[in-house]
């Protein structure tokens, strides 16, 4: 319905105001706001049914989506363990002196190769020297007396021992020669029986003497030797001991490598004071290196000692390869987690004790295994994993969305256990999206270094 607003009539302001009233109140009337509706009403619903009509016509034609396959295939799939490392020298020792003392001269410096018991460094050892010397006199001193103790004369009363002894021997055989004499002659008959009795009871007294004699000798002699012996060998080993400490002070002043490798860190410089039990200097051994690092127990669960693995060093695309040394058997009580050891050649020594790498542990290896593209995997709000497989039907490809049990990953691939054949297409680019059944149009991927140029139209 149109209604005109009535203009201002030129040079009558009055009369223009009633005419402009009438024609409001004509406008608002129940009459004017009934037919306004009605019109409104009648458009709208002339515009619902042009609406439907063309939605109608849309929902006919069924849409065709452009995605890309892949197709499941049997290989050998690798499950890895990735995790971040810290690089560790093989061997390493810190040279603390046991004597504080002046450094006198350093043999190496930093970055130096140095070999097991190279001399390194030497300390003040003026007055260590001195002492060595002295006690060394001490010792030969010691020595010498032994030596002569040893081969010295027997004391007094081992010579009293002798010469009882000897005495006794001489009235042995004294008595011996009576006893004979007797004998011969009671056999021709010129003695009386008595007079050999008396011999040789005197014959018996003097053989017990004399063996009492030769046991007191004895005695003597082993007692005497035996603490004479004694009293030289403890002046002897007091000697020693003393001559050997002092050794051993005068080579606390020499530091020497205990392994094979190279200096790492050497803080003082000649002439300033080395403290006991202060690092002097680092010797490092990093012709092979350990790449330490800690994983989740349910992931060292599956890693065994002697397994494959690679180290990667930030910035650098060559893996070096590498060996599993240690699964630590308990976990660490402030991360829970299990200590893993990674050992490799360092070769040029690539590899800096205190860096980060990234290494790889091959967990398992499964060598029949149906493997897709990880990019065609989806997974549900509920965790569910499904995929897009192409299935063709009276000449037309349609997706069919299917569930699959998951395996291993490595990489950009998968392992499909079950839900996939080998052999079968997987949607791996336009799958995000796609409804089940949905009609596709099959695309090829670009080719390497291909890039579509767009041409503007005429």
């Amino acid at each position: 319905m149109r209604v005109d607003v009535p203009k201002n009539p030129a040079g009558n302001k009055k009369d223009y105001q009633a005419e402009r009233r009438v024609w409001t109140r004509n406008f608002f009337s129940p009459d004017a706001i009934s037919k306004t509706a009605t019109a409104t009403a009648a458009g709208i619903a002339a515009l619902c049914l042009l609406v439907a009509g063309c939605t109608k016509k849309v929902a006919e034609v069924e849409p065709v989506v452009s995605v890309q396959l892949e197709a499941a295939a049997v290989q050998p799939i690798h499950e890895m363990v990735t995790a971040q490392a810290v690089v560790f020298p093989l061997n390493q020792a810190a040279l603390v002196p046991k004597i504080s003392a002046p450094v006198k001269k350093f043999y190496v410096k930093r970055g130096d190769p140095v070999k097991q018991g190279q001399l390194l460094a030497e300390l003040e050892n003026s007055d260590l020297i001195a002492s060595e010397i002295e006690n060394r006199g001490m010792y030969d001193q010691a020595e010498a007396a032994y030596k002569t103790s040893t081969g010295m004369s027997l004391p007094e009363d081992t010579q009293k021992a002798e010469q009882d002894r000897q005495i006794a021997k001489q009235m042995l055989d004294a008595q011996q020669k009576v006893y004979d004499s007797r004998k011969s002659l009671l056999e021709q008959g010129a003695l009386p029986r008595k007079e050999l009795d008396v011999a040789a009871v005197a014959l018996t007294q003097a053989r017990n003497q004399y063996e009492l004699a030769d046991r007191h000798l004895k005695a003597v002699q082993s007692f005497g030797k035996q603490e004479a012996l004694k009293s030289a060998q403890a002046q002897l080993g007091q000697a020693k001991g003393k001559y050997l400490g002092a050794q051993a002070q005068k080579s606390y002043s020499e530091i020497r490598s205990p392994i094979n490798g190279v200096v790492t860190d050497r803080p003082l410089f000649p002439g300033e004071m080395a403290a006991a039990g202060t690092p002097l200097m680092t010797v490092m051994d990093l012709s092979q290196v350990i790449a330490k690092t800690h994983i989740a127990q349910t992931e060292a669960a599956r890693l065994k000692v002697g397994a494959q693995a690679t180290l990667t060093v930030p910035g650098e695309t060559e893996a070096i390869p590498g060996k599993v040394t240690l699964v630590s058997p308990a976990l660490d009580p402030n991360s829970t987690t299990v200590e893993v050891w990674i050992q490799t050649k360092n070769a040029g020594q690539k590899l800096k004790a205190g860096s980060s790498v990234t290494v790889n542990m091959l967990a398992q290896t499964v060598g029949d295994a149906i493997v897709i593209p990880a990019a065609a995997l989806l997974t549900g709000t509920d965790g569910a994993s499904t995929v897009m497989i192409a299935v063709e039907e009276k000449g037309e490809q349609h997706a069919e969305q299917r569930p699959v049990k998951v395996g291993i990953r490595e990489g950009e691939k998968v392992q499909i256990v079950e839900g996939v054949k080998a052999g079968e297409r997987v949607v791996t680019v336009g799958a995000f999206g796609l409804a089940d059944k949905t009609k596709i149009q099959v695309v090829e991927p670009p080719k390497p270094g291909e890039t579509k140029e767009k041409k503007d139209e005429p």
